[in-house]
């Protein structure tokens, strides 16, 4: 298959989840144009058909007001998506490890995120089950999601719920401070398109209209902006 590859002008990578009707289709290979771009289909009886709003599609059977769940603009190549992501915690049985499950969420970067929520903000994790998806079969791969994972993370844990109407981004370092990721403004952008009306972001987050923007520089400041600490 390399040599293959060598010889043709594109290679495309078509994959999904098989228990969910969306498919994803990446360019792997491009020789004459980027390799970022993403195209969304849902498979239906009458076959594949374009996605022409995917971030209305993850969103569609979102509950509000349930503890555990928290909304991320995140991006796939250069296209901007609004993903929930949620979080269920139990305790762990006595003289039992405390298990790890995850779907559509990095089990090493949930390990780092738990450590940090334990040692920087002061959320004891470590002796309760933790379970973390995304919805919609979509895969996190890139640090932006971070805070979202951690919102929910809390928000499971506290028995809280998020506002409705908050989205977050942001990447959280070791030390519990929030970095900035690319593309704030798109992500913001998309957000503010789909209704929501307030984002906890980075310290250098750009400002969008219609939009309250809350600026935080740690993941424990973070936590109290969404009202689940403090």
């Amino acid at each position: 298959p390399r040599v293959l590859e060598h010889a043709v002008d594109s290679v495309l990578a078509f994959d999904g989840d098989r228990h969910h009707a969306l498919r994803l289709l990446r360019a792997v290979k491009h020789r004459y144009g980027p390799t970022s771009e993403l195209g969304l289909f849902e498979m239906t009886g009458k076959g594949l058909v374009g996605v022409p709003d995917a971030s209305a599609l993850f969103l569609g059977d979102r509950r509000t007001g349930v503890p555990g769940s928290a909304v991320v603009p995140t991006m796939e190549g250069q296209r901007p998506l609004v993903i929930e992501v949620q979080a269920l915690t139990t305790p762990a049985p006595p003289q039992v490890p405390a298990r790890r499950t995850t779907q559509g969420v990095d089990d090493n970067r949930l390990a780092l995120l738990l450590a940090v929520l334990q040692q920087r903000a002061g959320v004891a994790v470590a002796q309760h089950d933790v379970y973390a998806s995304t919805v919609g079969g979509v895969r996190l791969v890139e640090p932006g999601a971070d805070l979202a994972v951690c919102l929910a993370l809390v928000s499971a844990y506290t028995g809280r719920s998020l506002p409705p109407d908050l989205a977050a981004f942001g990447e959280v370092g070791l030390g519990g401070e929030l970095r900035q990721t690319a593309h704030a403004q798109r992500r913001l952008t998309e957000a503010a398109r789909l209704g929501f009306r307030r984002a906890i972001v980075p310290a250098a987050s750009p400002d969008v209209a219609t939009m309250q923007v809350v600026r935080v520089a740690t993941l424990a400041e973070a936590l109290v902006a969404a009202g689940l600490t403090g």
